[in-house]
């Protein structure tokens, strides 16, 4: 398997140079060159396998070459041995023919831990196997920070630095990434929003100097490997409620476009979807492409759904490559203008041609809170206002009640307690046995001003277990 950058002037690499790559050299993004594509027989054949079996045979085309089908059939297993449910992603049926996919049952009780447990386990393996360190830099608007630390933490040949905005993610978020404590870990708290630490991340990318030969590695969505995980999720829900013998739609909460974008693929290599519903809080740029052919930069609003408030999904130009016929030229030239202008818009029957699959909806706070209550007194299960976010937008935007329609649950309800205790009131969601005594947890993080030379520099003093690089 060799990958491509969306901006089609950096070279063709395999799995294992795209996985520590993470961003192409022409600032654009590694995509499959040739998306494997699946039978419907093929399909069907994986009913029924557990998780991780099932995990190999969707990913394994994305890494033949690169690692042993024996040794990435380990990982696998090891990687999802550490969910605390059996099921790995358990379905959870809100009505007739309305589902919640559990994706919360991991280490950090968030979606983002099956792809950062794998990418770590991954990246140990590689880099053990070429004898080199990396520092991992990342940016978090709450899960992914939390993850990638759970999912890197005990891995020998890594430091890891991960930004998020300073008094912007909820205390539960924060307290799983600044109570990991351990040389190898540094939390940075920057005094702005999500985009300026996603745009550091972008930047310390493009120009890795400050390194001083020590390779750079993203654990944000934009490398790959976290895309490819988030593919199998869609196929183990689908196959519980029929296909592929059926169609399956999918509410998928997101403001990275990162988590749709992988339906997208799994819809693309075979799996029978016929929607994908892009749910998404006040912040709306992926609902104002969708509705109106209008991608813009707006003012950032903090909502009760922090992990989308987010202002440009750094993961849509790998669906705007696609939309232009894999055109890399084209869709640089889109990219410099929309950072030369803030706003972009697609040619109307390539719009046309993408909401044939997609719709979406934004959602505000008030709306997601009468959901939690909602579901609640429905059923009695509590959710959190992301997953609250896509529920909302599945029963909105559905087109038909024939077609079992997912939700994907991205996150427990105790992580954002302040939403839940505000839609039930007097309902707090209870911590898992295994994060009881978290507010109790020391804490270690360092703020700094919203300047990327500030940032640098840290990296540069704290790498190497401490060792100035």
């Amino acid at each position: 398997m060799r990958y491509i950058s969306t901006r089609g002037n950096a070279p063709a690499l395999n799995f294992e140079e795209v996985l520590l790559a993470g961003l192409a050299n022409d600032g654009g993004l590694y995509v499959p060159e040739n998306l494997p594509r699946f039978t419907l027989e093929q399909i069907q054949s994986w009913n029924g396998l557990p998780y991780h079996e099932l995990a190999f045979h969707v990913m394994r085309p994305f890494v033949e070459g690169s690692i042993s089908d024996a040794d990435f059939k380990q990982i696998l297993e090891e990687t999802y041995a550490v969910f605390a449910h059996a099921a790995v992603a358990p379905l959870r049926q809100l009505d007739s023919n309305e589902w919640v996919l559990e994706l919360f049952h991991g280490p950090t009780l968030a979606f983002k831990d099956f792809a950062l447990q794998l990418l770590g386990r991954l990246l140990d393996h590689m880099l053990t196997k070429r004898n080199e360190r990396a520092v991992i830099l990342g940016a978090t608007s709450g899960d992914t920070g939390s993850a990638a630390i759970e999912g890197c933490r005990r891995c020998e040949n890594v430091d890891i630095f991960i930004l998020h905005p300073h008094n912007r993610v909820s205390e539960v978020q924060r307290r799983q990434m600044t109570s990991a404590i351990s040389d190898n870990i540094h939390n940075i708290a920057i005094e702005g929003n999500f985009d300026d630490c996603q745009e550091m991340v972008k930047a310390s990318f493009a120009d890795q100097a400050f390194l001083k030969g020590t390779r750079l590695v993203a654990v944000n969505s934009i490398n790959w490997a976290r895309i490819m995980a988030q593919v199998v999720y869609y196929f183990h829900a689908a196959l519980q409620v029929g296909a592929p013998a059926r169609s399956v739609a999918f509410s998928v909460p997101t403001g990275n476009f990162g988590d749709i974008f992988a339906g997208y693929l799994a819809r693309n290599m075979g799996l029978p979807i016929n929607q994908l519903i892009v749910a998404t809080n006040r912040n709306d740029i992926l609902h104002r492409f969708m509705s109106g052919n209008q991608y813009f930069k707006d003012t950032l609003h903090p909502t009760l759904s922090p992990s989308m408030d987010i202002m440009v999904s750094s993961n849509f130009e790998r669906l705007l490559f696609d939309m232009h016929g894999r055109n890399g030229a084209l869709v640089a030239q889109l990219m410099d203008d929309f950072k030369a202008t803030g706003k972009l818009a697609v040619e109307e029957d390539r719009w046309i041609e993408v909401r044939k699959l997609f719709d979406s909806l934004a959602v505000n706070d008030e709306q997601t809170c009468a959901t939690i209550a909602q579901v609640y007194a429905q059923t009695g299960e509590l959710l959190d206002p992301h997953t609250a976010i896509g529920v909302h937008a599945a029963r909105e935007c559905r087109r038909s009640l024939a077609v079992p329609m997912i939700t994907l649950g991205t996150a427990h309800p105790v992580k954002f307690p302040e939403a839940v205790e505000k839609a039930v009131p007097g309902k707090t969601p209870a911590l898992p046995a295994h994060m009881v005594d978290l507010f109790e947890r020391e804490e270690r993080c360092t703020v700094l001003a919203n300047d990327i030379k500030a940032v640098q520099n840290f990296v540069s003093q704290h790498g190497n277990r401490g060792k100035a690089l």
